[in-house]
């Protein structure tokens, strides 16, 4: 096919600009270049415009499109590198990459002279570089390293020529100097010989004007968008002080001053920075100025390029390109990588190529050439000549039409050159008519078709190369008929409705049934359910449940079928709740009213019957509905007045609209306004008082709330008098947040009742006061200690506190404090009473101490003075010893205990008696003897124990004794048959009888 797959070279890689380092180990240098075409393209070199032999010299070789250049060096290889790539399609030559080399010599060896100036004198010290590729950076080391110059307004590096400029000498600078160079790509260093800097002995310099020693070129140039960095320095004493300017216009708002103002940086230049530039040197001896030119260029860049064409012979070729630069680009072409020259069918004039009658030699590869003295673009396309003969991509075709349509047979062969068009139908010529036309397309139409057009139509093609024949068979039928039904329908949203399509066709064709809403497809799986098809040969109908406000608009039923498309269309109207107002406009604004416009919403096809009129501020929760002026506000109204509002407030205002069938969305919200100030109107709420100390009167009350201040400058007016007495005492409390007012006076006793109001102002002036409440002033805290205070000891571990409290109005409580005599009182125990007892039990005290005990009182206002301290000694220790040789005999359910006396030591209390306890029964027999007898529960176990008593409290438990008795009957389960027990020293056996008698026996 003339359309093969097959295509001339592209660039997928050109080389780059590139610098070597010949400090690397590998000497290798590899300059990248790739192409893509079919067939694979082949590659070669071009160094400085010259063939490079990769098979005659050894130094180089090719990988793929790659050029790789052993033991480079850069006598032989720095240069311009292009790579051109070439199939049978045609060549491509690349862009240009230059390729340098980064290396840095060594100074000479030669000794530097020494530098004698007088104090006071300038002096430049010069670096003068070693050989080196590509730029290096200047520092100098003074004396030894790494002590290096400090950059200042007296000394100054040239990153340009290197030297070391020093204004004005002074005796610190004495010393040796070495220029360090560096490479920016390599990071090698070089030091020079060291030059010494002496100070001649013949006097001092006197001062003299200054002497510009270091400036950029009278002329820079500079590509756009690089930083640029203008340089300027002087000699002179006094040391000068550099300035800068523009001569035209200002210095770039983005340039910077650096090194005390001897650089001046401006970063990404553009061609605007461009123009004049003076620095200006001066001191209190005179001034001097450099002024020099900077120019901006720009490499070309593309505007237009060439595209890949395809053209057939004869026929004329256009192609141009455009690039932007400075200075402006000119234009060459190439073919197949060589250079394109004008002839009599070839023209070449400012980017644009003609070539008249294209031939099949003019096919191939071409690059258009824009370039300025600062680089070059390339931009490439293929232009394919076509030579082949008429083909047809389908054929034969069937076409079907209607009667009383435009009906157009279009004959579009593929060929090269352009072919010769006939057309015939059933093998008879076809003549042109009003009604048939060729048009110069060479399409075949038919005006008003009819049944006498159906027939069998060939179209001829024809070219130097070869013919070919299309056949379009032409079947005529009668016109489709489309009827939608109801054509206009209007419901309410939430109702359902039935259109309906009804066609009439050609009963050979199939037809195709469409659904549009407002011209647009409509799709019912996005609708929610709410739209189903019914469809049959020739119906089709559309069911809409449940409407919404949004299925409103125009429907359309589009019937199709190969020879027709036909289309019918209805409106559905649909009646809803209102759409919302437009946004609410706060017209004028009172204390208490404002003033609001608004415009009508969409009524959705039933006539808004009223407005509610809504609103909100910061203490509302959420939108309320105001009352209105007029009341209500009716469908055909677009203001209305906001009244009984709270001055000082800030609202928003909205609008919802209400029809017959529903009330919509509310308006866009107006903006915030704040309501005039007003005097306030509300009085403080819950006016109260008491507490507080001795002295004092407490006046408390609920704080008004920021919604019912009416103003800036709002505050209390608290008013009290005592009772009986006429005048009133005001006194004001200008915090809004205020809950409390007190009033202190010596004079007054506790408990005085006061007639007291509390009321409100602001800046418009004073509201309304409460109602006149009784308040009492201040009981204050205990004045005297609780009286009678007595005490007695428990045991060795309690005593029990008594006291007679001094009560007042406030509910109070005391606190005891007990501590040892030969403590301090902080060391002791305090408790508190819970409420307003007079009794209390200290417990966890030390046995046979003796205890100082005082009682305070308290109240919520503080704590009254302590009683005097009583003394009060805790009974001797409980007895340490436990009963001991416990014996027991069981006659039924009575048990019979005896034990040995225990005797109380030295520190313990007496024995008063003994404590028998019988655990699983809750029993507790207290006895003074050492014997009892015990009445147990029937039918259980028990466990006995018994406990000497004393007035130090209870001692140890003695062993325990484990009992069973019987549920009633007289059985002698539960009982061993032979018993021992001790009694009185000796030992007896008992035996257990029918009774469940025990007998003890002698042994």
């Amino acid at each position: 096919s003339v359309f093969s797959e097959e295509f001339g070279p592209v660039f997928i890689q050109e080389p780059d600009d590139a610098i070597f380092s010949l400090d690397s180990d590998d000497k290798k240098v590899i300059m990248n270049c790739e192409a893509r075409g079919n067939p694979v393209p082949t590659y070669s070199w071009l160094i400085n415009g010259t063939v490079v032999d990769a098979e005659a010299d050894f130094r180089y070789s090719l990988i793929d499109g790659n050029l790789i250049i052993h033991n480079a060096s850069e006598a032989i290889d720095y240069g311009r590198y292009q790579c051109r790539a070439e199939n049978s399609i045609g060549t491509v030559q690349s862009r240009d990459a230059l390729l340098q080399f980064a290396y840095l010599g060594a100074f000479s060896g030669r000794a530097r002279g020494a530098v004698s100036v007088r104090e006071g004198q300038g002096v430049v010290l010069m670096c003068a570089p070693p050989p080196h590729s590509p730029e290096i950076i200047y520092s100098w080391v003074f004396n030894e390293l790494p002590s290096f110059v400090a950059e200042d307004s007296r000394r100054f590096i040239s990153q340009e020529t290197g030297n070391l400029y020093i204004s004005k000498v002074q005796p610190s600078d004495v010393g040796s100097y070495v220029c360090q160079v560096k490479n920016t790509v390599t990071n090698a260093r070089v030091l020079s010989p060291p030059t010494p800097l002496t100070l001649k002995t013949d006097g001092v310099m006197g001062e003299y004007e200054p002497k510009i020693e270091a400036h950029f070129p009278q002329t820079v140039l500079a590509a756009k968008g690089i930083t640029v960095r203008l340089e300027c320095f002087a000699l002179g004493n006094p040391v000068p002080t550099i300035t800068w300017r523009k001569m035209s216009g200002n210095i770039p708002k983005k340039a910077r001053l650096r090194k005390s103002q001897a650089v001046l940086e401006i970063p990404n230049i553009q061609l605007e920075d461009s123009g004049s530039y003076e620095c200006k040197a001066e001191n209190t001896r005179g001034g001097t100025a450099f002024r020099g030119h900077l120019q901006v260029y720009t490499l070309p860049q593309w505007i237009s390029m060439i595209n890949d064409t395809q053209l057939d012979s004869g026929e004329q070729l256009h192609w141009e390109c455009r690039a932007t630069g400075k200075p402006r680009p000119t234009y060459r072409w190439l073919r197949n990588g060589e250079p394109l020259n004008s002839q009599s069918r070839v023209e070449m004039v400012n980017g644009e190529l003609i070539i008249h009658r294209l031939q099949q030699a003019d096919s191939g590869m071409y690059q258009c050439i824009a370039e300025n003295k600062y680089g070059a673009i390339y931009s490439s396309a293929e232009l394919k000549i076509l030579a082949s003969a008429p083909v047809f991509s389908t054929n034969p075709i069937r076409l079907i039409a209607t009667v009383g349509k435009d009906v157009s047979l279009e004959c579009r062969p593929r060929a090269s050159p352009k072919p010769r068009i006939s057309w015939r139908k059933n093998d008879r010529r076809v003549q042109p008519s009003r009604r048939i036309m060729l048009l110069r397309n060479n399409t075949l139409r038919i005006i008003n078709s009819s049944r006498s057009d159906e027939g069998s139509y060939v179209c001829r093609a024809e070219n130097q190369f070869g013919s070919a024949e299309l056949t379009i068979v032409l079947l005529v039928k009668e016109p489709m008929r489309v009827e939608l039904s109801p054509i206009r329908v209007e419901v309410t949203v939430g109702e359902s409705v039935v259109l309906s399509c009804k066609v009439t066709h050609d009963p050979s064709l199939d037809v195709s049934f469409l659904w549009l809403l407002n011209n647009q497809p409509l799709n019912t799986q996005q609708e929610g359910g709410h739209f189903e098809y019914i469809q049959t040969s020739s119906t089709a109908d559309l069911m809409i449940r449940s409407i919404l406000l949004k299925h409103a608009g125009k429907y359309g039923c589009r019937a199709q079928t190969s020879a027709d498309s036909v289309l019918a269309e209805a409106e559905l109207l649909v009646r809803g709740p209102p759409g919302p107002p437009g946004v609410v406009i706060v017209e004028e604004i009172t204390d208490t009213t404002a003033t609001l416009s608004w415009s009508h919403g969409v009524d959705n096809h039933s006539p808004i019957t009223t407005y509610n009129v809504q609103a909100r501020s910061p203490v509302s929760l959420g939108w309320q509905t105001v009352k209105t002026d007029p009341e209500p506000v009716t469908g055909n109204m677009e203001s209305a007045m906001a009244v009984e509002l709270n001055p000082w407030v800030e609202y928003e205002f909205r609008v919802v609209a209400t029809n017959g069938i529903g009330t919509g969305d509310p308006s866009t919200p107006s903006r915030a306004v704040r309501t005039k100030e007003a005097v306030p109107s509300v009085a403080p709420a819950n006016v109260r008082g008491g507490n507080g100390r001795r002295h004092e009167l407490v006046i408390s009350w609920e704080p008004v709330s920021e919604e019912f201040q009416n103003g800036e400058g709002f505050g209390y007016i608290v008013a009290f008098r005592a009772n009986g007495t006429r005048g009133w005492k005001e006194k004001m409390v200008t915090s809004a947040d205020s809950t409390t007012y007190k009033y202190r006076d010596e004079t007054f006793p506790p408990l005085t009742p006061f007639e007291v109001r509390v009321g409100v102002y602001n800046n418009k002036g004073d509201g309304p006061f409460s109602e006149v409440v009784t308040v009492f002033s201040a009981e204050g805290e205990p004045r005297e200690p609780p009286s009678e205070v007595q005490a007695f000891a428990i045991s060795s571990s309690e005593i029990k506190v008594m006291w007679k409290p001094k009560l007042g109005r406030l509910s109070c409580w005391e606190q005891v404090s007990s501590w040892k005599d030969m403590e301090q009182e902080e060391m002791g125990k305090k408790k508190r009473t819970m409420g307003n007892e007079t009794t209390m039990l200290l417990t966890g005290l030390d046995g046979n101490t003796q205890y100082l005990i005082s009682v305070k009182g308290f109240n919520s206002v503080g704590q009254g003075p302590a009683s005097s301290p009583i003394k009060i000694s805790t009974k001797k220790n409980a007895p340490s010893l436990p009963p001991g040789n416990l014996m027991w005999i069981q006659e039924g359910n009575n048990v019979s205990l005896s034990w040995d006396p225990v005797k109380a030591r030295d520190n313990e209390s007496e024995i008063i008696g003994y404590k028998v306890e019988g655990r699983g029964h809750s029993q507790v027999m207290r006895t003074p003897n050492s014997a009892v007898v015990l009445t147990l529960p029937e039918g259980g176990t028990y466990i006995i124990e018994v406990r000497a008593v004393s007035e130090g409290g209870e001692g140890a438990a003695s062993a325990q004794v484990r009992v069973l008795t019987s549920s009633g009957k007289r059985s002698l389960c539960g009982f061993s048959d032979l018993k021992m027990c001790t009694f009185g020293g000796s030992v007896y056996t008992f035996s257990v009888t029918f009774g469940l008698f025990l007998v003890c026996k002698h042994q």
